[in-house]
């Protein structure tokens, strides 16, 4: 692993599940920090500009002081760790939970502090066994330290701390799919408002944030919101988890600054493209974003920079595509995918990722029609925000982005320059 600003997974701290081992190279810091001034954990993530990590982007202090503000009608607070990644191209949450998940567990323990929640979850999705096989004992070993007691006399109420399996859905990522699971229901996403932090399982107060959200969180309260912000690029605060893979030489999980360029992401830390490879385009955040060319490489990527070029950062996932390779089927597997992981609950999302996908595998097989290209393009006017969560839109996005980028693969007027 290549990594310029090592503030999550630097060597020294993938220590596994051992909470001594953690400590010794300043683990718990960060809480002893927001235990000693709670009230400044709110201010101190709002000066750091630390965002969320699993894709909106959102201003994480936002969040919190929502969560701090909600009052709870029976006495319970829920924190949620929100670790069922499961889409394509997207791996960096099950390795800060198998190498790090200490770092992991003590940000949403902070959170707990924050929130003065009485509950805390580690929601992980079952197929990443190395995950769930560190963070099993090292919430044990959470559960019988000093610091765990120190928290449970803050909040003047035991701490409930645990593990729980996600139903491996892709739809159970979700912030209100979470919620469902947690009650005991099938992960049915649900119409917005309330938000979680207003009301979320059992009606109680919830927080949920991504993996790699409160990985960074103990750091901070350790070293400060000016330390954060200057390991970015610019304007851009903290360091990023890149997932490239794709058509590159060395594929894998890179930190680096936020604000680090798409072309030093892919030819300096990536290798390059694979030999006798030439880039054509990366889709950027995952399959359900957008696709950026070659003249886009110059593009620092956060969230701010990548939007203004239409893009999207998302989780940081980056898949190379090299000429040769067809855009339209790679778009046809991606929404193929959204397609099979569509819960059924909104007819729209259902027969429309149904549709998209059938169209799309017409169009890429050669038997497409003008009047099927047409119907895509309408679908994509009718579909978006038709569905209780953002899955349709997904699927949506990718499509729109590759007609505007790639219109000659459609069979379209209007090729652009990449």
């Amino acid at each position: 692993m290549n990594q310029a600003n090592q503030n999550l997974l630097h060597p020294s701290r993938r220590v596994g599940a051992d909470l001594a081992a953690w400590r010794k190279v300043g683990g718990g810091k960060g809480l002893l920090a927001a235990l000693s001034a709670p009230e400044n954990i709110i201010a101190t993530l709002q000066d750091a500009n630390l965002c969320g990590m699993g894709g909106a982007g959102f201003p994480t202090w936002r969040k919190w002081e929502a969560a701090v503000a909600a009052q709870s009608k029976n006495g319970d607070k829920y924190v949620v760790c929100n670790a069922n990644e499961d889409e394509p191209g997207t791996f960096k949450d099950r390795v800060l939970l198998a190498e790090t998940p200490h770092q992991v567990i003590e940000g949403v323990l902070i959170a707990a502090v924050a929130c003065r929640a009485n509950k805390a979850v580690l929601y992980v999705n079952p197929h990443q066994t190395e995950s769930i096989a560190s963070l099993t004992p090292a919430i044990e070993e959470w559960k019988t330290s000093d610091l765990f007691i120190r928290i449970e006399n803050y909040l003047g109420k035991p701490l409930d701390l645990q593990l729980v399996k996600t139903s491996g859905r892709y739809i159970g990522g979700e912030e209100t799919a979470v919620i469902s699971w947690l009650e005991g229901n099938f992960p049915f996403p649900r119409r917005k408002p309330p938000f979680p932090a207003e009301s979320g399982v059992f009606g109680a107060p919830t927080l949920i944030n991504n993996t790699e959200t409160f990985a960074n969180i103990p750091q901070i309260l350790a070293n400060g919101a000016e330390w954060y912000r200057n390991l970015g690029l610019g304007e851009a605060a903290g360091t990023k988890l890149y997932s490239l893979s794709g058509d590159v030489l060395n594929p894998g999980l890179y930190e680096l600054p936020m604000g680090t360029t798409l072309h030093e992401l892919i030819y300096v830390h990536g290798g390059g493209m694979l030999e006798g490879r030439t880039f054509k385009a990366v889709f950027t955040g995952g399959p359900s974003n957008t696709l950026l060319t070659a003249k886009d490489l110059d593009v620092p990527l956060d969230f701010v920079s990548v939007r203004e070029r239409k893009s999207s950062l998302g989780t940081g996932a980056m898949i190379v595509i090299s000429e040769g390779t067809s855009v339209v089927r790679k778009v046809s597997e991606y929404v193929e995918f959204f397609a099979a992981n569509s819960c059924g609950q909104c007819p729209p999302c259902k027969g429309g990722t149904f549709q998209l996908s059938r169209l799309l595998n017409r169009v890429d097989t050669g038997i497409g029609t003008a009047d099927d290209l047409h119907a895509l393009q309408s679908l994509c006017k009718l579909l978006p925000h038709s569905g209780r969560c953002g899955l349709i839109d997904g699927a949506v996005t990718v499509l729109q982005s590759s007609l505007r980028t790639f219109p000659e693969e459609y069979g379209l007027p209007g090729e652009q320059e990449r």
